[in-house]
This record gives C-alpha cells, structure tokens and sequence, in this order.
C-alpha cells in the first residue's frame, strides 16, 4: 500500500497504520471516542445481496481486523447482525495478546443496538461464548439462553443512542467504541453529534440498482471533514481514507 496523504510514501503497511491509532486517548469524559468504519461502491452502496462481503478485499478485511483491535468494543445494528451473523471477531490469538499489550481486552465487548430484540440467537456470536455482549432495545421481550454472556439494556420507545454510549462508558470502561453499521445506525450516530472519525474502504466496483449508502436517514445538511490520511492499495485499485469529523 502507499501513503497519498499526508505525506507521500512509498509504501505503509497495515501495522503502521494502526501504530497510529491511540483513540482511547482521545475519549471525551462522557462518552467512548466514537469511529466509524465502511466499504462503499463507487455507486455509493454499503452492500450487495444485503451484505457487505462482496464489496470489500482482503486487504479490507486485514484494515477491519486492524481497527477492530484498536477499540474496546464493536457496535452493529440489529439488521448487520442478522445479515452478517457474527462470530468471535477477534479469532487471531496473536492480535488478542496485542490487544492485551495494548492494555485492552482480548475480546471486545460486542454492542448491537436492536429497536425489536430481533436477532438470530443461533449465530457464532451467541454460541461460542467469548467475550460479552451488551444489547441496547426498546422491547420488553427477554433474549434466551445464550453461551456468551448477554446484558439487555432497556430504552423507552427506542434506543437513546448517547444515553447507550454514556452506559458504556460510566459501566463498561468503554474509551473506544468502532461501530460497523449498518447504514441506519451509522446515521444515527451522526445525527446526534456522536462520531469522531470515519474510515471509508473506496472499492473499484459498481452495484447498479438500488441499495444503502454510507449512512440512512440522516437530516440534510453539509457535514465537513477533514482528510487525516489517504492510502491507495495499487493491486486492488481501492482507496482507504480516514476522515475526521470536524467539532
């Protein structure tokens, strides 16, 4: 990979990038520091078939895995979650050690916002009992047995998505939270004044039809960002960027 900005280099590897993200140092009082991650078309669609996979490399993958291990937990919608059926997202033993080296823990708390407690309670995440869940629902309906260990936190009407992150942090410990969607969540967090930064994978492709973008429902306005660095990914022709949004 090579480095477009700020300072062209001739090549960066993925662990270099990472050496650079420290955002649990960034975490203001109240809440974790919020990082938001995608891969997109160059039609502007987030997934294919209802899914991401198709749109993303392997080299995505590893920049994923990366930003996985630098947050203290990963938060999907209830939508990803039944699209994409999660399992252990931290499966390399290596890159959980680094996690521990790094002070984090080895497994990072897997949060799913769910409006309805609509989940496939079958999936990995549920039955191989690593790590902790915590599920942020309007419903009054009780989750069932599962291997890992699930705590549901009850909202009125729907998920009060800056009362969920003080949860994490004032409970949890929760510095650094990477959230990966989908579309409506991800506009959520924007809507209320909630994210930090943004990685965006620009993949080479197109979609055609119709489908989610970056992010759903959020209220027209012009949001400025600010370009922190820009990588290009020359056997794939993908472009990774990392936006910071502006206060």
């Amino acid at each position: 990979m090579r480095r477009l900005l700020p300072e062209p280099t001739a090549e960066v590897t993925v662990a270099e990038l990472m050496d650079e993200l420290r955002p649990w140092e960034h975490a203001p009082p109240d809440r974790p520091y919020v990082s938001m991650n995608f891969a997109v078309t160059l039609d502007g669609h987030s997934t294919v078939g209802g899914v991401s996979r198709p749109i993303g490399s392997t080299r995505d993958t590893e920049l994923l895995v990366g930003l996985r291990t630098r947050a203290d937990a990963l938060m999907i919608g209830g939508g990803t979650m039944r699209a994409e059926r999660y399992g252990r997202v931290i499966r390399d033993p290596k890159k959980r050690e680094g996690r521990e080296a790094l002070g984090l823990e080895p497994d990072p708390l897997v949060v799913i916002v769910s409006g309805r407690l609509d989940l496939p309670w079958d999936a990995p995440l549920f039955t191989e009992g690593f790590g902790e869940i915590v599920i942020f629902t309007a419903s009054l309906e009780d989750p069932p047995e599962t291997s890992t260990p699930v705590e549901v936190v009850r909202h009125t009407d729907r998920v009060d998505l800056p009362a969920a992150l003080g949860h994490l942090r004032a409970k949890h410990g929760v510095k650094a939270l990477l959230c990966e969607g989908g579309a409506v969540l991800h506009g959520e967090l924007l809507q209320v004044d909630c994210v930090d930064e943004i990685f965006v994978a620009h993949a080479p492709k197109l979609a055609g039809g119709r489908g989610p973008g970056l992010v759903e429902g959020l209220d027209p306005a012009l949001r400025p960002l600010d370009v922190v660095w820009l990588i290009s990914e020359p056997e794939t022709g993908e472009l990774f960027a990392r936006y910071a949004v502006r206060g």
